[in-house]
C-alpha cells in the first residue's frame, strides 16, 4: 500500500521531457531526479542541464546497445518525502538509471527505494557520508566527493589560515548542512583550533536578525556554514547591514550564480570549497564550448550529471546489458573516462576523483585560492 501511495503522491512531483523519442522497445529509459522546483532549483537546472546534453550527445552517437536514451526528469524540491515518492514513480516507469538525486535528505530515503528495485542510482551531488556509508544497496553509487573529505580541507584552511580569528559554525538542521558542519569542525578541532560559536538556523527562514546580533555581540571574525546559498546569501547581506565584516565560508552548495545574486557586493570574499574545478579539465574542452554555445554556464554539478551518465553507459557497453546486476560488476570493474576526469569507483560505490579545493567569490565568479590555480589539486 505504501508503493501504491507513493506512486499517486509523485504524479505530481514528475515532469517528463522525451528526449529518446519514447517509442517502447526502441528506448531505455533514464531519469534526472533533483530540485527542479524551490529554493534550490538552480541547482536542479544544472543536473537538468547536464543531464540532457548527455543524452543528447549518447543518442546522436547511436545510443546505448544500439538503443535511444528516453530521458524523464523528477522534481524533488530537495525535500524527502517527494523524494521517495519519485522514486517510486520512476520504479513504476521501469527507468534503469537515476542520476540523482542533489540533496543528501532526498538521496539517502529515496536509495532504498532503488535498492528495492534494482534500479542503479548515481548522484552527481550528494556529500553525505551516510549516503555511501550506510548505503543501501550495492547499485548506489555517486561520482562527487563527501563531506568528511570536503569538511577535512575547509577545517585544515580554517585552522591554518585564519586561526588567529574568532570562529563560529553555524548549520541548518538539514544532512548535508550539520553533516557538513560538523566534519569541517571536527578537522579544525583536530588542528588545533576551537570554534567560538556553535550555532543552528532553520532552512527557508529570512530572518537572520537574532543570529548576526549574537555573531556581532562574540565578535565573531569568521562564520562557517553549513548549508544552501539562499540562507547563506541572507545571512551574508544581514551581517553586512548591521556593519559586521565577517567572512562566511561554506561548502559546494554555494557554488551557483544564484548565490551572487542573492548578495551582490556583499558576497564578495566569500570562501567554498569545492572540486577541482571540472570546466578546466582538457577532457572536458569540447562539452564545456558545446555548453557555452548553447548559452549554458556549466557551473556547479552540470558536468558532474553529464559525467554520471558517461559513467553508466560505458558500463553497460561493458556489460552488454543495461540490468542492474549487470550494470553493477561492469561499474564496480571500470576505470571510467569522463568530463570530470578517470576515476574507479571503491567498495563503497565511492568515485577516487582529486580532493577538494578552496575557492573565492570575487566581483560575481569565483577563484579557485588554495591550492593555488595554476597547480594540479592532489
Amino acid at each position: 500500500m505504501q508503493r501504491i501511495a507513493g506512486l499517486l503522491i509523485a504524479l505530481a512531483a514528475i515532469i517528463l521531457t522525451g528526449c529518446g523519442g519514447g517509442d517502447g522497445d526502441n528506448t531505455t529509459p533514464i531519469a534526472i531526479v533533483g530540485p527542479i522546483t524551490g529554493q534550490y532549483a538552480s541547482f536542479g537546472a544544472q543536473m537538468k542541464n547536464g543531464g540532457e546534453m548527455a543524452v543528447a550527445d549518447i543518442n546522436e552517437a547511436g545510443g546505448v546497445l544500439g538503443k535511444k536514451l528516453d530521458l524523464s526528469t523528477g522534481d524533488d524540491a530537495c525535500d524527502p518525502k517527494q523524494a521517495v515518492a519519485v522514486a517510486n514513480q520512476m520504479t513504476g516507469a521501469g527507468v534503469k538509471l537515476v542520476a540523482g538525486h542533489y540533496c543528501s535528505g532526498s538521496s539517502i530515503p529515496a536509495s532504498k527505494v532503488y535498492a528495492e528495485s534494482d534500479m542503479v542510482q548515481i548522484s552527481p551531488a550528494s556529500t553525505n557520508p551516510t549516503f555511501t556509508d550506510d548505503r543501501a544497496g550495492p547499485n548506489i553509487y555517486r561520482v562527487c566527493g563527501r563531506d568528511d573529505q570536503q569538511g577535512g580541507v575547509a577545517g585544515k584552511y580554517l585552522a591554518s589560515h585564519l586561526g588567529d580569528k574568532k570562529i563560529a559554525f553555524v548549520h541548518d538542521k538539514t544532512a548535508y548542512g550539520k553533516g557538513l558542519a560538523d566534519e569541517t569542525k571536527k578537522a579544525m578541532n583536530a588542528a588545533g583550533k576551537q570554534e567560538d560559536l556553535y550555532e543552528a538556523i532553520t532552512a527557508g527562514e529570512k530572518d537572520y536578525s537574532a543570529l548576526v546580533s549574537k555573531l556581532k555581540q562574540a565578535g565573531i571574525d569568521v562564520v562557517y556554514f553549513g548549508g544552501y546559498h539562499t540562507e547563506a546569501g541572507l545571512i551574508i547581506r544581514q551581517m553586512r547591514d548591521q556593519g559586521l565584516q565577517t567572512i562566511l565560508m561554506g561548502g559546494d552548495a554555494l557554488i551557483t550564480q544564484e548565490f551572487w545574486s542573492i548578495t551582490g557586493d556583499a558576497g564578495e570574499g566569500t570562501l567554498m570549497t569545492f572540486s577541482p574545478d571540472p570546466r578546466k579539465n582538457p577532457a572536458a574542452a569540447e562539452v564545456v564550448k558545446r555548453f557555452k554555445d548553447k548559452g549554458v554556464e556549466p557551473e556547479g554539478y552540470v558536468l558532474y550529471t553529464y559525467a554520471a551518465l558517461q559513467a553508466w553507459k560505458q558500463a553497460a557497453e561493458k556489460a552488454k546489458s543495461v540490468e542492474m546486476a549487470e550494470i553493477v560488476k561492469a561499474l564496480n570493474d571500470t576505470e571510467f573516462d569522463t568530463v570530470i576526469g578517470k576515476f574507479k569507483f571503491n567498495e563503497k560505490g565511492d568515485p577516487n576523483l582529486p580532493p577538494y579545493a578552496v575557492y573565492r567569490w570575487s566581483k560575481g565568479t569565483y577563484e579557485q585560492i588554495d591550492p593555488p590555480a595554476e597547480q594540479p589539486a592532489g
